[in-house]
């Protein structure tokens, strides 16, 4: 059977891809991409060409069978997602589980992640970390998790890191307020790109930044 390889790609600077992912990349039959046009500049700028298949939330479950099919026959395929490290929060969660479930071989190659690249840039205490992705976009059912957050940090006194599209960061930073008070946080916006920002202030002060200053990019807050 194939190998179906779950590749690190850079979250924002292209000189952070690995040497490895590269070299899958080259070795592939074919590519399964969240988006085929964000691949298609990555595979560009380093010269490979290969065939690029849309992988994303909305279509998984529909091609996963076609994908399984591929690995048991022998071809050896990628999982990509737009930057970063595939299944944090992205899509390859179920193909990865059912390739497990027939006994496929997956390998990991390592890469850059938002999440640590945050957490050392943040000053926060780097030793025990919540991660918990996006929050729920309902203002209700966001509040309750941040506040199931609070009652966990009584007792592991961890960092919690979150992502954030710009569209929800003010209504999730406000959120934050709500629950913790004015706490100190670190807002991580474009990390490794040309307008990287990393805010290190009150919550007030990022809520009173951000309601003035559209919010634009990827963003990671840290508390």
């Amino acid at each position: 059977m194939g190998v179906l390889f779950i590749v690190a790609t850079p979250i924002g600077n292209l000189g952070d891809i690995t040497l490895r992912a590269i070299e899958s990349l080259k070795s592939v039959d074919y590519v399964l991409c969240e988006d085929t046009r964000v691949t298609a500049k990555l595979l560009n700028h380093f010269g490979i060409s290969k065939k690029m298949v849309s992988f994303n939330d909305f279509n998984e479950d529909q091609k996963m069978l076609a994908v399984i099919s591929d690995l048991t026959s022998g071809k050896n395929i990628a999982l990509v997602s737009d930057a970063g490290t595939p299944l944090i929060s992205d899509p390859g969660y179920k193909l990865v589980r059912t390739a497990i479930h027939r006994g496929i071989r997956v390998e990991s190659i390592p890469g850059p992640t938002s999440i640590t690249t945050a957490l050392t840039l943040s000053g926060l205490p780097p030793d025990k970390f919540t991660f918990l992705g996006y929050l729920p976009k309902q203002g209700g059912k966001r509040l309750k998790m941040l506040e199931a957050v609070r009652q966990n940090q009584k007792n592991l006194k961890s960092t919690t890191i979150i992502f954030e599209s710009p569209f929800r960061v003010l209504k999730t930073l406000e959120s934050i307020k709500d629950i913790f008070g004015d706490i100190d946080v670190v807002v991580c916006r474009e990390l490794t790109k040309l307008y990287e920002e990393i805010r290190r202030e009150k919550v007030s002060q990022s809520i009173a930044h951000f309601s003035q200053t559209k919010p634009k990019g990827e963003f990671v807050i840290l508390f």
